[in-house]
């Protein structure tokens, strides 16, 4: 289906529902995100150099830095009419089983086919390779989401989609990466030996599990190497926070609907997107002085980018292949223990949000898989949803911010994403239930042999 010919859907909402323009937080940044580098040069990449890899339009929203609000093009409007407005839903049974004086809500983005906020980026990045007439994209996926939204939104435009999902994934979660290939996706475990970045690190680390670095590079250089190709990415990049931004503009509009405020804002954080997504505009009125608020991003203690990481540019993929950014990172040669949430395996954090946590805009806490899962558990028994992995580590620290709440005897708003539902982790599920799950914490030795092999410009 051509994007321009895309037909519009009924809606029982209203119209003014559904958000117009994305928000783009980095045109209220006084302070910007540092540039992308070319590995080549170390200079900042140029337009030209990124659309080698990128759709132009968004390598314009890639590199737009000012442009406070972004119109949504009719075409992905439509699109996102089959699932958005997203429901943000007071947690009233969490409360009450927690005995706190706080109110809990979560706005909900597992209401769609992909089952994650995910589609969000994705249908917008599909649009646009399809105005540019491309023939396909490529990409990586972690724990299979992304993968899943991605060839949902290229079969519905109908662009060939090639998906490197990160070897552990694969193997855990099957049923995700049959839903790729239903969609017509081809899904290969990464790393693999189809592609010379594959080949690389196989050779590197013998009987790796992969990691979305490894996944990265693939996917790029299949791209490349394939004419009417285009590579995208799920998170990480501005563009993906910009098109996320309709979670955290549709949450606003929803508490100044009832007239209430969030006080703490809590989003699990891999690369960045649903939590840039759902600070955005809130984060907007911190910048411009407007309003004040919290802001908690969760990770695992596995993969613990903003809270062990080191502020520096590095190699956005394993291969070296992509960009240099500047963001907290462990190192473009980490490779993360297999854990449960595979979307969160990501070495490193969106630049945008980096620049936000070094200013001290952002606090960030780390978690443990096991008691992730506890909260996990508790939630879909009180609650009725089974939360993915990922979505599980903000309601871990939720739960822990409520309870603080009732122990000080002191009444706030919590909001925290709840970015997906778990139906296809129920591996992970039978290892909690089991107990043969475990916890695995990088040692400072592993992290301090990452952060020697970080390129030059990032020592």
């Amino acid at each position: 289906m051509s994007p321009s010919k895309a037909v519009p859907y009924k809606t029982y909402l209203e119209e003014n529902e559904l958000p117009r323009a994305w928000y783009n937080m980095r045109a209220d940044m006084e302070k910007k995100p540092a540039p992308l580098l070319n590995p080549a040069t170390l200079k900042p990449v140029s337009a030209e150099d990124l659309e080698k890899v990128f759709c132009r339009e968004l390598v314009k929203q890639e590199l737009d830095d000012t442009t406070p609000f972004i119109p949504i093009p009719q075409g992905i409007q439509d699109f996102y009419r089959m699932f958005r407005p997203s429901p943000l839903v007071r947690a009233y049974f969490l409360e009450r089983a927690l005995g706190t004086p706080a109110k809990i809500y979560y706005k909900f983005e597992g209401n769609n086919t992909s089952g994650s906020h995910k589609l969000n980026s994705a249908v917008a990045q599909a649009y646009y390779a399809k105005e540019q007439g491309l023939k396909g994209v490529t990409t990586e996926t972690g724990a299979g989401q992304w993968g899943t939204a991605l060839s949902m939104a290229c079969a519905f435009y109908g662009l060939e989609c090639k998906v490197f999902m990160v070897k552990c994934s694969y193997e855990q979660k099957p049923f995700r990466r049959e839903v790729m290939r239903t969609y017509g996706a081809s899904v290969t475990p990464s790393p693999s030996m189809e592609t010379e970045a594959g080949r690389r690190i196989n050779a590197a680390h013998p009987g790796t599990t992969g990691s979305l670095g490894c996944a990265i590079s693939e996917a790029v250089e299949a791209a490349v190497s394939k004419d009417g190709f285009r590579y995208v990415l799920g998170s990480v990049l501005a563009q993906v926070l910009l098109h996320q931004s309709v979670i955290g503009l549709e949450a606003k509009k929803a508490f100044d609907k009832i007239g209430e405020k969030p006080d703490v804002i809590i989003g699990c954080a891999g690369g960045g997107s649903n939590l840039g997504g759902l600070i955005a505009p809130f984060m907007g009125e911190k910048l411009r002085g407007e309003a004040d608020y919290r802001f908690i991003a969760v990770e695992p203690a596995s993969c613990p980018s903003f809270t062990r990481g080191r502020y520096a540019y590095d190699f956005c993929d394993t291969g070296r292949v992509c960009p240099l950014q500047k963001m907290y990172t462990l190192g473009h040669d980490f490779i993360p223990s297999a854990n449960h949430a595979g979307g969160l395996r990501y070495h490193g954090m969106s630049a945008t949000l980096s620049e936000l946590y070094a200013q001290g805009l952002m606090e960030a806490v780390s978690v443990e898989q096991t008691a992730v899962f506890e909260a996990a558990e508790k939630f879909a028994r009180i609650e009725g949803i089974l939360p993915a992995p990922e979505s599980s580590h903000a309601i871990k620290a939720a739960i822990d911010e409520a309870l603080r709440c009732k122990a000080e005897g002191r009444e706030k708003t919590i909001l925290f994403g709840l970015t997906g539902t778990g139906y296809f982790d129920m591996v992970a599920y039978g290892k909690y239930n089991d107990r043969e799950m475990t916890d695995s914490i990088p040692t400072d030795a592993e992290l301090e042999a990452s952060f020697a092999k970080l390129p030059a410009a990032g020592r």
